[in-house]
């Protein structure tokens, strides 16, 4: 047996009755990703296969090579990226989020929220 951990973290809340969630996301080449957004509760995810541009408020922008793991608190912080990094190849991963009952497991942020915080796509 071998047991390789990827990510530890303590999430900040888990919402009141939550349940878990997992889901797999692919992006064909280039796809800017879902647009800003937040989640209910926390989020951990795991590239399969790609690079995924992954950014969250007050976090620079990072690349997430497949095989690397990623999280976010949920909550308040913005998801602010979560596209395709290359143009040649897709991008596919896995994310397992704990979900408030009654809430969409995504809430896009609206426009006036992103010009507020000074937020744009590059």
């Amino acid at each position: 047996m071998s047991l390789t951990v990827l990510q530890e973290a303590k999430p900040p809340f888990i919402p009141e009755e939550a349940h878990a969630m997992t889901i797999v996301i692919e992006y064909p080449p280039g796809d800017p990703g879902t647009p800003p957004h937040r989640h209910p509760g926390p989020a951990f995810g795991y590239v399969l296969e790609g690079e995924m541009v992954f950014e969250l408020e007050g976090e620079p922008p990072r690349v997430v090579r497949a095989g690397e793991a990623f999280w976010e608190p949920g909550g308040d912080v913005i998801h602010y990226q979560d596209g395709n990094n290359r143009a040649d190849v897709p991008v596919k991963f896995t994310v397992t989020m704990l979900c408030e009952p009654g809430k969409p497991m995504v809430d896009l942020v609206t426009e006036d929220e992103l010009r507020e915080k000074g937020w744009s796509r590059k």
